[in-house]
């Protein structure tokens, strides 16, 4: 989506405070004996008091009104009968449609007691989406993320998913620009352009380089095993750099 009027821009903003609120409100209740069923309809409830519908059920019919990953699970986890337990790593990723406008963000969390490794890998993760983030601007090359990202990655001496990409949001879920790299892809030549709204959403790990399928067609696992966070944003190109759309307030 490019944006071109101060009432899109208004509603963007609107749902992506909304998408943020839900996170906060969503990591707040996990505690080990939750299970993510439970915490799944936290979401849903805090989505639908404010007008919002789920962007996952509407768009590909996915099982649950968030995706919720637990440790070997790197995205697109089915909120279900699974229990949280003390020192789990879980991500929860919250999009959805208010007004006619999608917005899209996610992020990782550990449950105490939290391992130091795990600590710091939580931590960079944050650090390498907006390490990303800080490279939109309008003109500039869409490859400057995943280059700024991968740079990140490798001197701090984490691996990157590399089949999970960041995506064009706005009037759909998944739109143009499509297939937005987190990693350095010498086969990216286009550029940002004043407007553009896309996520930027990294998926920091401890060995991981590639997210495959399971048992059912939603869940992806990291290959070879090994624990990931992500940690996600919905971002407006301007003249004078990105504007973050799915904060809360």
């Amino acid at each position: 989506m490019t944006l071109n009027n101060d009432e899109d821009l208004e509603r963007l903003k609107e749902i992506g405070r909304i998408c943020a609120n839900t996170i906060q409100i969503m990591a707040a209740a996990l505690e080990p004996g939750i299970t993510t069923a439970e915490l799944d309809a936290i979401g849903r409830k805090v989505l639908e008091d404010a007008g919002a519908r789920s962007a996952p059920e509407l768009s590909y019919n996915f099982p649950g009104a968030t995706c919720i990953s637990v440790n070997e699970e790197v995205a697109h986890g089915i909120p279900g009968p699974r229990i949280i337990q003390a020192g789990d790593l879980v991500n929860i990723d919250v999009s959805a449609e208010k007004n006619g406008l999608f917005a899209d963000t996610g992020s990782s969390f550990a449950v105490p007691p939290v391992k130091p490794q795990i600590e710091r890998l939580c931590r960079d993760g944050k650090r390498a989406m907006w390490v990303g983030l800080n490279e939109v601007k309008a003109g500039k090359p869409l490859a400057s993320i995943g280059n700024a990202i991968g740079s990140f990655a490798r001197k701090n001496r984490y691996t990157l998913i590399t089949n999970l990409a960041s995506h064009g949001v706005g009037r759909s879920l998944h739109e143009e620009p499509t297939e937005i790299a987190t990693w350095p892809d010498k086969h990216e030549k286009r550029r940002m352009t004043e407007g553009m709204v896309f996520t930027v959403e990294p998926f920091l790990s401890l060995g991981a380089q590639w997210a495959e399928g399971g048992d059912d067609e939603w869940t992806l696992y990291s290959e070879p095993r090994a624990m990931t966070v992500q940690y996600e944003h919905t971002v407006i190109v301007t003249r004078s750099g990105p504007l973050v759309v799915t904060l809360p307030g």
